[in-house]
């Protein structure tokens, strides 16, 4: 079986905060920083396949501290583990105030990936540093969970209708 070292996988971009950013309480849109993980994320995740891959979740997003005008955010993404279609990557990002130079995690969120394509065999994952091998370690636990999680929603969208709501 082929593996490929976690940092190999690290896709790195930095965004200065400005006014355009923000909502109504002057931190960065939510719906901003979900496209970055996820524009981000993506690029982890092809550096395994090397096919085509769709996300399929974004799961555990933890907003941790906001970002604000005059900050920079700096998201860090990798591969955290490999299933047998799909990939899990985990994304952080790091606040920096860039007038005193202090840094703080606002984010950390877990992304699913799949490969299109059947019959593809994915690389394992081998994580090269503390971090990684920490993030690494609980991938199996997450990815039962994502399972059981899984099912439920399929369960609950059999009960949603698709019928048109003024036909009621």
């Amino acid at each position: 079986m082929n593996t490929i070292n976690v940092s190999q996988t690290l896709s790195v971009s930095n965004h200065r905060v400005f006014s355009s950013d923000l909502n109504e309480h002057d931190t960065v849109f939510g719906g901003k920083i979900l496209a970055t993980i996820d524009d981000n994320s993506s690029i982890p995740a092809s550096r395994v396949a090397r096919i085509e891959t769709v996300t399929a979740s974004v799961d555990q997003v933890n907003f941790i501290l906001p970002f604000r005008l005059q900050d920079s955010m700096c998201t860090e993404s990798y591969v955290s583990g490999v299933g047998t279609r799909s990939i899990e990557v985990f994304t952080k990002i790091i606040g920096e105030h860039l007038k005193t130079g202090e840094r703080f995690l606002g984010l950390t969120c877990f992304s699913s990936f799949v490969v299109v394509e059947r019959g593809i065999e994915l690389p394992q994952v081998v994580p090269d540093t503390d971090e990684y091998k920490f993030v690494c370690q609980g991938y199996e636990q997450r990815q039962a969970e994502r399972m059981k999680k899984l099912q439920q929603q399929r369960d609950f969208n059999s009960n949603i209708s698709l019928d048109f709501p003024w036909t009621k």
